[in-house]
Order: structure tokens, then C-alpha cells, then sequence
């Protein structure tokens, strides 16, 4: 059977393109992927990591309480001292906790017991949920071995030759 390799993207409804794109800049550090003129129109790309969000306007977003995408984070310490400075809350708690003191009993963080993760939720401005994960154990095969993240910054997909290409930035 064929596997797969990574998850391409996600795709979550917003209602103001615009807010969006800045606040996830300015609290996540997303960059927009420009698509070109013909394409940019029809959803707003940006990545985080190696990974996709698209984001495609509606008028009247309704995030599922529970429903959430994870991002990993490489500072766990900087990234929480970055949304306290944004004044952007963060929970240890999510509508899918299943009890109160799952994770700790710090207000805005937690961590598991099985690998150590440190996370905590926060909501973009449209209530989407986002969780915010840190391994310091780090990452593993299946023999045990460590195995490093390489550094997927400046990375993206190929594109056809031919076709339109994104615009300039200054």
C-alpha cells in the first residue's frame, strides 16, 4: 500500500484575510506564499515550518470546539515568553480534556506524561484552535535512534515551469 509522506496542508475558514495573514505572521511567524496573480485570489497560503495553512474567506466561520491543528515549536521558553509579550492568551485546557488536572495544574501550559511534550492551546482571531507542542525528549525511529529535524526554512514546493511566478518582495 502506499504511505504517506506528510500532511500537504490544512485548510481553515476565516472570515478577514487581511487580520488573519498579519496575526499569524506576528504571533506565529508564518510567511505568506505567494501564488501569483492568478492564483493568490482564491485562498490565502502561508507556511509554517515545512507544512501549509490555507485559509479560504467565509462569511461566518464556525470552529468545532475541539478541532485544532498542532505546530511544533523549537523554543518552547521563547515562544511562551512571545505570546505573553503579544498579550495573546494560552491554556493548558482544550474542549477535548477529559480531566482537570490533565497535564499539570498550570493555568497555561501542560505536559504529558508519556513523552514529556509541553503544550498549550491558544485561538486565532476567528476562535480557530491552535496547539502549540514542544518535544525536549526530541525525535525518534522505530529502533530508537535519534533523529534530528533538519532546518526546512526557505523550503517549497517546485513549481511547473511555465507558470506564472509569485511577485517581488522588497
Amino acid at each position: 500500500m502506499p504511505q504517506i509522506k506528510l500532511v500537504h496542508h490544512v485548510n481553515v475558514p476565516i472570515s478577514n484575510r487581511e487580520r488573519t495573514r498579519e496575526w499569524y505572521v506576528t504571533v506565529l511567524g508564518a510567511e505568506f506564499i505567494d501564488r501569483g496573480p492568478a492564483l493568490n485570489p482564491r485562498q490565502l497560503q502561508l507556511r509554517l515550518g515545512s507544512s501549509e495553512i490555507h485559509f479560504t474567506e467565509t462569511p461566518h466561520p464556525a470552529p468545532t470546539p475541539s478541532s485544532h491543528f498542532a505546530l511544533e515549536i523549537d523554543d518552547w521558553d521563547a515562544m511562551l515568553a512571545h505570546l505573553d509579550r503579544l498579550g495573546i492568551r494560552h491554556v493548558r485546557t482544550s474542549a477535548a480534556s477529559v480531566s482537570a488536572n490533565l497535564g499539570g495544574t498550570a493555568p497555561d501550559r501542560g505536559v504529558r506524561e508519556d513523552t514529556g511534550e509541553h503544550y498549550t492551546y491558544l485561538h486565532d482571531p476567528d476562535g480557530n484552535m491552535i496547539e502549540l507542542v514542544h518535544h525536549p525528549l526530541g525525535m525518534e525511529d522505530a529502533e530508537g535512534k535519534k533523529v534530528e529535524m533538519r532546518d526546512t526554512q526557505g523550503l517549497r514546493w517546485s513549481r511547473v515551469r511555465g507558470a506564472a511566478a509569485p511577485a517581488a518582495h522588497p
